[in-house]
């Protein structure tokens, strides 16, 4: 009797753990693959490692991204213990060059009806003297003395067919390094290396044809359902999928993730380092009142970090410091505006190529620059009035004036 009821108890066991198959993780990213981003994955695919996941879905819409934070993202995959279903979705979404490279080195790439991959020839930075075309503009290496990041991103012209050595050594590193990642997954990597060398793009249909994709799914229960029973190889070990009716937990950003994209956001970073300059002017010129200085360095702290994480053009940075510059030497010179309307213009041109990269979503607007140089000409103005009227004004203390 005892032996039959540990036998019933040991197959309702066995049922219960098949009707409730482990939970899966769904990550979303929609936009430049940046730090933000990048932190955003990396975390949740340790906390799905955390939470007993078996298996993450990482559902993409994107244009591309950082180089640095591309790689942070793959390397988080290839170590995971959880397997990574890659799924660019929804309808009309893309993973356009960073994406390519992410769901090329996930366990399983998905796409929804209606989106596509590819154009993952790397966009690089502009260099001096190289015209306004920064597309044709001459690229930097990885490893550049520079220390700039290497861009992917946008629709691009290979720069296959130059002859300089450097481009050729960035794109034949670009190239090897998916061409990696297909033969690690099994997928077509004739295809991977024309969308570096060629900036080729494919839809979600010809992407199944030629294998380069795994799965077509409409929406995220219904790639759950059609990778049910699927093997995947982790780390070395075969593993069998049981996605079907499992629940799926989505994870939102925490506020660390939020604040990053906050402040590597370029126009923030750009309004932090004008009202951490201006804080500080102005904590100078009227020492003692300790606001405006506290203010200032936390804000100019907080734009240093978000420039470090960015593509920084730091001849837009000089440009901008010169204009401050001569912005404040307008209210101390008698200048007539020549220094001020300098400043103003080294300030714009310094922001307009701050952020030295053409990817979409990592620009600084327009209009965001020229209401800060408007905002700058009439604190300039203003201070300008104040210091006439007060010479102007009547000696209430100290000595008469003679005559």
């Amino acid at each position: 009797m005892l032996r039959t009821a540990a036998a019933f108890l040991v197959l309702m066991a066995a049922f219960l753990c098949r009707a409730a198959p482990a939970p899966l993780t769904l990550l979303t990213v929609d936009g430049p693959i940046g730090p933000a981003s990048a932190d955003y994955i990396v975390r949740g695919i340790q906390r799905a490692a955390t939470d007993g996941s078996q298996l993450i879905i990482l559902q993409m819409d994107t244009p591309g991204g950082l180089d640095t934070s591309m790689r942070a993202v793959i390397k988080a995959i290839l170590g995971s213990p959880v397997p990574v279903a890659g799924f660019v979705a929804p309808s009309g979404a893309r993973a356009a060059s960073a994406g390519t490279y992410i769901l090329y080195a996930s366990h399983i790439a998905a796409m929804a009806p209606g989106t596509n991959l590819g154009a993952a020839t790397p966009v690089q930075l502009g260099a001096p003297g190289m015209g306004p075309d920064h597309t044709n503009q001459r690229p930097r290496s990885k490893d550049d003395i520079s220390g700039k990041e290497l861009e992917r991103g946008g629709e691009a012209s290979s720069p296959a067919a130059t002859s300089e050595p450097m481009t050729r050594k960035q794109v034949n590193d670009a190239a090897a390094y998916i061409r990696g990642l297909a033969q690690l997954r099994g997928r077509n990597a004739d295809w991977a290396e024309s969308a570096v060398r060629e900036a080729v793009s494919l839809s979600a249909e010809e992407a199944i044809k030629l294998h380069v994709a795994d799965v077509m799914a409409s929406d995220v229960r219904t790639l759950a359902d059609a990778i049910d029973e699927r093997k995947v190889t982790v780390l070395g070990h075969d593993r069998l999928l049981q996605t079907r009716n499992a629940a799926i937990m989505e994870v939102q950003p925490d506020w660390r993730t939020r604040l990053l994209a906050v402040i590597t956001n370029p126009s923030v970073a750009l309004l932090l380092m004008t009202i951490g300059i201006y804080g500080l002017f102005f904590e100078f010129m009227s020492p003692g009142i300790g606001v405006p200085g506290v203010v200032g360095a936390i804000c100019l702290l907080l734009a240093m970090y978000a420039l470090q994480l960015l593509p920084v053009n730091y001849a837009g940075v000089a440009l901008i410091l010169l204009g401050f510059a001569f912005i404040v030497a307008e209210v101390f010179l008698s200048s007539f505006g020549v220094l001020g309307l300098g400043g103003i213009a080294a300030f714009i041109a310094g922001a307009v190529i701050l952020i030295d990269t053409e990817l979409p979503g990592f620009g600084i607007p327009i209009p965001l620059i020229v209401a800060a140089a408007l905002v700058s000409a009439a604190l300039m103005a203003s201070i300008a009035v104040v210091a006439v009227k007060t010479r102007r004004r009547t000696v209430v203390a100290g000595s008469e004036p003679i005559g």
